[in-house]
């Protein structure tokens, strides 16, 4: 018999209702009948956590490569965040191009289940197994569910048929069963309906959340980041036009005239959220810049008002397989828990280079860390191995000095070289120059600076002592960072953790307030429409609570800016990319970039230069490519389903 084992997010949910205790294991709804769960409250709500789990949430255990809610043994390789697919991040060993089955998601199973729970629930109303609000509630909830499913789908396929109900009674033994065979809406139509689907939601959902449920601000939350993509889908179709029948039938792009009614969806339900919702920003107004890094590393550990909807997980170590695994994999070496992979999440040069300094001139800019007394710092070497030493290097005394006046948020967000992580200084170098002017790079080694003292070209002489650069083009020694930079950003730095898989348990939060000030903000922007006023508030509320004393106006440009750094790692930048049809131009051959951190001993006493590179394995395979047709999958099934196909599959 068909099983589901329910994940944490069930236990979570059950334990608002009668506690969670152990690892639940619930029949298929194909095999369950309404007298065996649907006949109790208790069932319905187990069904309904089941649905839960089903939803589309890229957290922690969301693999590109492999699916949603991989809980099991995962193994390193598997262990692979959407970061890691954008110029903000790679993993170690950098082995993130584009696959044509990554991000792949084809849920029609699911999207049973929930129409199969919506008919049963009118069964459970009518037979006064729950009363009627009970069942305005429940049905509410399976329709943000099924709003969060076909958004899954429609930002990977475009326009996908669209199932709102159960097809037994459409089955006829013997005849060709066509009523069986629904075809794909447009795109437009696609877009359209998810929106519809969570005014529904929004209808009957509480304003309060009812532990890890859905609330009413969920709905419009998602209701916001669903208009907001379909409206830059409209506005951007022309960066990259696709032709073939899906394009001329409109299953996949819309007209630029249809991205006003979605940017106004979007400005509407942001609104909703800012003007009643009772949300605000989590410890808004810090005393200074070392309150606001504490206050933003705080955020993500803990629950608070600016969520609005969140994950939770159980210590896989008591419930098997429960928990996740990022604070195993990707804490630095000098923070590792006790696992044998680790280090394996890499912040770039991109963005850290993204982050102000608190020069506060009310412009707003980026500002690069500083590397050469020339200025020239868009200046980036292919290969640090081959460095020309007459570059004019800024030389430091400590390794932390570039990134002390950086944005609050990139402190808090990326372990820098020289930062404190766990009590420990974290030691990234990538080699070092010789005392008679000979560079060491990427390789192991020593020398005697003029001081006497023994150094090391990786910062200290075992493993266990330095968190860069080692094992560059090994795979299986790719626990060091390749960048020159690890993530802080959900780290559970104030807890000792067990060296083992899925025993973190740190909630994701799939939603926050700050998302929803950055989509107003970039919906204003773009329509022309919304209160600029108000959008210029909400993104200098978000710097002020980084600790800048200055306001900037609301361009797009310092909106977007905004929104990398602000959302950095949290699973946002892969779907802007694709929404604003970015991507292509970004990985046209594109190479990200690393900082190099490397010790100059041909002075009297040792300095710090830092090199701008290209990142090696990105510089490796000759950089990374995105074809315009993959900002779509390919349709699966076409053999039984008869589908129209993207193009160019």
């Amino acid at each position: 018999m068909k099983k589901y084992i329910i994940s944490i997010l069930t236990c979570g949910l059950l334990s608002a209702f009668s506690g969670c205790n152990k690892f639940l294991e619930l029949e298929s709804l194909e095999k369950v009948g309404p007298d065996q769960l649907l006949g109790t409250d208790g069932g319905l709500k187990t069904l309904l956590a089941s649905m839960y789990n089903a939803m589309p949430v890229e957290d922690f255990a969301y693999r590109p490569n492999q699916g949603f809610n991989l809980h099991s043994s995962m193994g390193v390789d598997r262990m692979i965040m959407s970061s890691f697919y954008t110029d903000e991040s790679s993993r170690s060993d950098g082995d993130q191009g584009i696959g044509p089955w990554d991000f792949d998601y084809w849920p029609y199973d699911h999207i049973r289940e929930v129409n199969k729970f919506l008919e049963n629930i009118e069964s459970a109303r009518n037979a006064a197994t729950i009363t009627e609000a009970e069942y305005n509630h429940l049905k509410s909830e399976t329709h943000f569910i099924r709003a969060y499913i076909y958004f899954g789908m429609a930002k990977r396929f475009g326009g996908v048929p669209l199932i709102d109900r159960v097809l037994d009674g459409d089955y006829l033994p013997g005849t060709d069963n066509e009523a069986l065979y629904i075809p794909r809406s447009t795109e437009k139509q696609t877009w359209e309906f998810i929106l519809k689907e969570c005014d529904l939601a929004i209808a009957g959902l509480p304003e309060t959340p009812d532990g890890y449920r859905a609330s009413k601000w969920a709905a419009y939350g998602l209701k916001s980041r669903v208009a907001l993509h379909a409206a830059s889908l409209a506005r951007y179709w022309n960066r990259a036009p696709l032709a073939g029948d899906a394009v001329n039938q409109k299953l996949v792009g819309m007209e630029p005239s249809d991205a006003a009614f979605f940017y106004n969806e979007c400005l509407s339900a942001s609104r909703a959220i800012i003007d009643n919702s009772g949300k605000s920003l989590y410890m808004p107004n810090p005393a200074g810049r070392e309150e606001a890094a504490k206050n933003f590393q705080d955020l993500f550990l803990s629950r608070h008002d600016e969520i609005i909807f969140s994950k939770a997980y159980l210590d896989g170590l008591v419930v098997n397989y429960q928990g996740h695994s990022y604070d195993v994999y990707y804490s630095p070496s000098q923070g590792n828990p006790g696992f044998n992979k680790f280090g394996r999440f890499n912040p770039t040069l991109d963005i850290v280079d993204l982050f102000e300094d608190y020069t506060d001139d009310g412009t707003g800019r980026s500002a690069r860390i500083v590397t050469r007394t020339d200025g020239r710092e868009e200046i980036t070497v292919a290969d640090p191995r081959d460095l020309d030493l007459s570059i004019p290097f800024v030389k430091y005394d400590d390794p932390y000095e570039p990134f002390k006046d950086k944005d609050a948020r990139m402190l808090a967000s990326v372990i820098v070289p020289g930062a404190q992580f766990k009590n420990n200084t974290i030691v990234i170098q990538g080699g070092m120059i010789r005392t008679d002017g000979t560079p060491l790079v990427y390789a192991d080694g020593s020398d005697v600076g003029k001081d006497g003292v023994r150094y090391y070209a990786f910062g200290a002489e075992g493993t266990a002592g330095f968190s860069g650069f080692f094992g560059m083009g090994r795979k299986d020694d790719a626990n060091f960072t390749s960048t020159g930079f690890s993530v802080r950003k959900y780290l559970q730095e104030g807890k000792t953790l067990v060296g083992r898989e899925n025993s973190s348990t740190t909630s994701w939060i799939d939603m926050r307030l700050a998302e929803v000030y950055l989509n107003y903000a970039e919906a204003a922007a773009e329509s022309g429409s919304g209160d600029m006023a108000l959008a210029a508030g909400l993104i200098n509320a978000l710097r002020h609570r980084a600790g800048h004393k200055d306001d900037i106006p609301a361009t797009l440009e310092n909106i977007l800016k905004e929104r990398q750094v602000e959302l950095a790692f949290e699973g946002f930048r892969y779907w802007d990319l694709v929404r604003r049809r970015e991507y292509h131009t970004i990985f046209s051959s594109g190479r990200r970039k690393a900082l190099v951190p490397l010790l100059d001993l041909r002075g009297e006493q040792p300095k710090y230069i830092f090199v701008r590179s290209n990142f090696y394995y990105d510089e490796y395979a000759g950089g990374r490519t995105f074809q315009p047709y993959r900002y779509y999958k390919s349709i699966p099934g076409r053999n039984t389903n008869n589908l129209v196909q993207n193009p160019q599959y």
